[in-house]
């Protein structure tokens, strides 16, 4: 079954006692047993982690269990497992909990989500792991960086502001060899365009806030893990306490049926404005792994099967540090953190690197929504006028 089907059909369940389209949003922390038996048999279950019963709605309940349900059927045949967390950071930080103790290693890729990079730096070192940062570019010589206790390796793909890619199926085998856990966040390409599973990932994030909801009304992270680690991910989930709301779980149910149509328009627009943008005198380069002149194009053609609207723009040397009057001239992009919405925004690239500087003081980060591109457009040259000539 084609995708754009799967995500129209995957967790909907009909029955004698239900048949409408969209699962109930089912609101409950009680959960009442039939008898006592049932109450341990139920109870016995989860510790088991067989999920035929429900025992208490910090397990889920059907709502939760219907979306997992479809973005496990869309993450493919490898994913043993699925929760969901209240934001993106959190399914960034709780996973790491479940695999590292003090006394390991762990690797991190360079272009790490800013506050995961903070989790790693300042929670995980507190714990008494030892924190490194390694290049994207590294492919299987990550393999000189692991030491006899490396317990996990940490990608990011693409980095959110820098947009290099890393060669995800290069490090995911060198894990393999060691036994060393490897977690992705696959944000950027949701499970349409990339599947980190199928090429030996082991732990799979997205932050649902961005095109698995995406219309900026929730925040929630999504862990999809393999058979490998999915119990030990499980048991922190439930002995940290991580629940959803069940209304925020229908919201990203919801929006994951329509995501192939968003994410498809606005690449198709994000194409055009980056067209646009390369003719502009005052770009150096655009930062996007779909360009054939990208350093990660060839990285991208091989595992990808497409591009979202998310991309980075490097100005020209004379243009660093004077960016904020073009950005604060903006009509229609919005000046506002996150992506993946309906609305176009536009912010001021950010960040930390341990391996390679860059030149964030001169780079923007561009996310296309839903809008016309042309008048994208139209607002992008009139507020480049305010860019010192």
């Amino acid at each position: 079954m084609r995708e754009e089907t799967v995500l129209v059909h995957a967790g909907r369940h009909i029955s004698d006692d239900y048949d409408f389209v969209n699962p109930p949003v089912i609101r409950a922390s009680t959960v009442l047993h039939r008898s006592a038996e049932d109450m341990m048999n139920r109870a016995m279950h989860e510790r088991e982690m067989i999920e035929d019963k429900i025992p208490y709605g910090t397990y889920g309940t059907p709502t939760h269990h219907a979306f997992y349900k479809a973005l496990m059927t869309l993450e493919g045949d490898k994913a043993a497992g699925a929760w969901a967390f209240p934001s993106g950071l959190a399914a960034c930080t709780i996973p790491l909990l479940a695999f590292l103790k003090a006394g390991d290693h762990a690797l991190f890729i360079d272009t790490i989500y800013g506050p995961t990079r903070e989790f790693a730096e300042e929670i995980l070192r507190k714990m008494g792991v030892e924190v490194e940062f390694f290049p994207p570019d590294v492919a299987g010589a990550i393999r000189e960086r692991f030491k006899d206790n490396t317990a996990l390796v940490m990608m990011e793909t693409p980095g959110s502001h820098t947009f290099e890619m890393p060669n995800v199926p290069a490090i995911a085998e060198a894990c393999r060899e060691k036994g060393i856990v490897s977690v992705i966040d696959n944000t950027w390409a949701t499970p349409l365009f990339f599947k980190p599973l199928d090429v030996g990932v082991d732990v799979v994030i997205h932050a649902a806030t961005k095109y698995i909801g995406g219309h900026s009304d929730l925040t929630m992270g999504m862990v999809i893990c393999n058979a490998k680690t999915w119990p030990a991910a499980y048991r922190t989930f439930v002995q940290t306490g991580q629940t959803t709301s069940c209304d925020d779980i229908y919201l990203a149910y919801r929006g994951l049926h329509s995501m192939a149509v968003r994410v498809k328009a606005a690449a198709q627009s994000t194409q055009k404005i980056i067209d646009w943008l390369l003719k502009r005198p005052e770009v150096e380069r655009v930062l996007w792994p779909a360009l054939p002149t990208d350093p990660s194009y060839p990285i991208w053609k091989r595992d990808f099967k497409g591009a979202t609207s998310l991309f980075g723009v490097v100005f020209k040397e004379k243009y660093a540090g004077k960016l904020a009057p073009m950005i604060d001239a903006l009509k229609l992009f919005g000046r506002g953190y996150s992506w993946g919405g309906f609305e176009s925004l536009l912010i001021q690239s950010y960040g930390t690197r341990t391996e390679k500087p860059m030149p964030f003081e001169r780079m923007i980060r561009i996310a296309v929504g839903l809008e016309n591109p042309d008048d994208l457009i139209e607002d992008l040259k009139q507020a480049f006028e305010k860019l010192p000539r």
